[in-house]
């Protein structure tokens, strides 16, 4: 029996929540108990720990020893039916208030679930009777539409659940809307008893200083689009699934439909099966891509932020974070996409191609939520810049290349301290790319047997190579376009002219004799 029909079973005889998600259930309960009826509880688990599952528990649990209604809000409909559906998998009967919901037998209820701005249209039209619902869950709750409806709800105990309790607005903190926080239990932990999928993240450098934040705290979609749509991020994208994701299931977020397009575009011509999704698709093309990509273990999926709630497809493999975002939360939903377990499935792949590990940290790195919940500025205002991300950024070779350079004790050259001194001995800046060059040179030569390993080694070098020409050209302060891309090119040949020449003179030098001859 597989994991997810047997937690189905388990779900439908009643008896289904884990210890952590029973712990949790027993916390809110005291809660209810303790704290006034008008209470504003928040509780945090991580996407992929089962929040539907426990609040669809709460309002068995709740139904059956109070006299009291539940109202459940969503912000999408896809979550709005999930959430239905799960509930009446936990033995609730409940009705989806949409906008063709006929409304005449709400009295036949005791548990409604509603998308936020229907729902505001029908209380603002006095078309729903609230008089009686005790409780009020909202999923999703770092999202503020749902603020607006509280001044309804007075008298009623309201539960945020959300993944991170950190608001879409700075302006509007959580700390002000709820009284008291619950945390669950961290990712680390999901994984470690194999709740979760581990994520192996793998981060590449890109230059954000071109991108523009919006009024809405976020890149605008104008300015990421201008950079990811560019050749060379097209291509640092291809080659990043080539490298690490090729011929696993992949997913793949973009900021910005014209993005997704390009992104498919570059993909379908090189030969792969990809599908691009987005807002404007209609609900059967949208249900048949889906059907695709769940059915095909190679598929890629391209797509612009639709994905990142009320979607859950375990035999994702591989994100693809092809954008940069300031949202912590947008972040976490992004990777959280690939951390569904399955039968053969613990651990899952990460592309960040918008510095984003490096803004926030490693997806499941320990966070104290509670000081982010009471203290949301703080946290904010401690995220580095992408001036200051840029400038911080050092190069680590992947670990499998770093295999292939394995007799070198360092392969890291700072370019930056490498000008300092070159500056203040009165020498040329030059001087520093033709000691990076040397060093390049050195370890190919210190990992092989003869010249023609050393230049198949100079050839994966190309990400190191991008990485040292970026730093040097911010030390002098010139980076045109065309600048760049010849110096890219001019180091590339320079370095495999050393190792030609120089083959001999380095090994002897390293080893302390000459290459063995060629037989």
């Amino acid at each position: 029996m597989s994991v997810q029909t047997q937690e189905l079973q388990e779900r439908t005889e009643g008896k289904s929540l884990y210890n952590y998600q029973k712990g949790a259930i027993d916390k809110i309960f005291t809660c209810f108990e303790e704290a006034p009826d008008n209470y504003h509880l928040l509780y945090q688990l991580p996407t992929g720990g089962g929040k539907t599952v426990i609040f669809s528990e709460i309002v068995r649990q709740y139904l059956k020893t109070r006299k009291k209604q539940v109202l459940v809000m969503t912000h999408r409909i896809e979550l709005c039916r999930q959430t239905s559906r799960m509930l009446s998998e936990f033995g609730v009967s409940n009705k989806v208030i949409d906008s063709k919901a006929d409304l005449s037998d709400q009295g036949d209820y005791n548990c409604f679930v509603a998308m936020v701005e229907t729902l505001n249209n029908r209380l603002n039209d006095n078309k729903l009777d609230i008089s009686d619902i005790g409780l009020v869950i909202i999923d999703e709750a770092h999202y503020n539409s749902f603020t607006k409806l509280f001044k309804f709800f007075d008298n009623s105990f309201i539960l945020g659940v959300t993944a991170t309790p950190l608001s879409s607005n700075i302006n509007l903190p959580m700390k002000d809307n709820y009284n008291e926080l619950i945390v669950g239990e961290t990712i680390q932990s999901l994984i470690e008893n194999e709740f979760l999928a581990r994520a192996e993240i793998y981060s590449y450098n890109v230059g954000l200083t071109s991108l523009v934040v919006g009024a809405n705290g976020d890149y605008t979609v104008k300015s990421s689009e201008d950079l990811y749509t560019n050749t060379d991020m097209l291509t640092k994208l291809l080659q990043a699934y080539e490298e690490r994701c090729k011929g696993k299931k992949t997913l793949i977020f973009n900021n910005g439909i014209n993005t997704s397009l390009h992104v498919y575009d570059t993909f379908r011509r090189a030969g792969y099966k990809i599908a691009h999704l987005d807002n404007n698709n209609t609900k059967k093309e949208r249900k048949a891509i889906l059907k695709w990509f769940k059915e095909t273990p190679d598929a890629i999926l391209t797509s612009v932020s639709i994905l990142t709630t009320g979607f859950d497809e375990p035999t994702v493999d591989c994100i693809m974070l092809n954008r940069a975002t300031k949202s912590l939360t947008l972040y976490y939903q992004m990777i959280g996409r690939g951390s569904r377990i399955l039968d053969k499935k613990d651990k899952f792949t990460v592309i960040d191609l918008g510095n984003n590990v490096h803004r926030f940290g490693a997806w499941g790195a320990d966070l104290d939520w509670h000081k982010i919940f009471r203290s949301p500025n703080y946290y904010l205002d401690g995220i580095l810049s992408d001036e200051e991300l840029e400038n911080n950024f050092k190069y680590e070779m992947p670990d499998d290349m770093r295999e292939q350079f394995k007799n070198s004790e360092h392969v890291y050259f700072d370019i930056k301290k490498t000008y300092i001194n070159s500056i203040r001995a009165g020498e040329s800046s030059k001087v520093v790319l033709e000691r990076s060059i040397a060093q390049h040179a050195h370890i190919c030569v210190e990992n092989s047997e003869d010249m023609w390993d050393a230049l198949a080694l100079a050839k994966l070098l190309g990400d190191d190579i991008d990485y040292r020409i970026g730093r040097y050209t911010k030390c002098i302060s010139k980076s045109t376009h065309n600048f760049v891309d010849w110096l890219k090119d001019d180091y590339r040949k320079k370095l495999n002219a050393k190792i030609r020449s120089e083959f001999d003179d380095i090994y002897e030098e390293i080893h302390g004799f000459p290459p063995p001859e060629e037989e």
